[in-house]
């Protein structure tokens, strides 16, 4: 119950404050989306097998964020940043959708 009264406060905080992104860290924020969407659906798999930890969940929650952000940023310093950046989101892609097949079995039992 706390995770849902905790994205309804987050909703409504978002709605009312109406928060802007820099324009410096606006090509960051989907990568940090797809990666946060990754490890969010990796604990829903993991819930579901019975093995959820959710020390482990915070850990990979931030890491991936930051690993995937950081990929894009040398990307960008390097010059290569869309390159890099369909790299990561082809990549956390593929795990979304691993990780929701897995979910649909588990749930379906198919």
């Amino acid at each position: 119950m706390i995770p849902v009264i905790g994205l309804v406060v987050g909703v409504t905080i978002g709605l009312v404050l109406q928060p802007t992104v820099p324009t410096a860290l606006q090509p960051y924020v989907p990568i940090a989306i797809i990666a946060a969407l990754d490890a969010v659906l990796g604990a829903a798999r993991a819930f579901l097998e019975g093995r959820f930890d959710d020390r482990v969940f915070v850990v990979s929650f931030v890491s991936n964020v930051a690993i995937a952000s950081l990929m894009v940023f040398l990307g960008d310093q390097l010059g290569v940043g869309s390159q890099l950046s369909t790299g990561v989101i082809v990549v956390l892609g593929i795990r979304i959708f691993a990780n929701s097949a897995a979910i649909r079995r588990l749930i379906f039992h198919a």
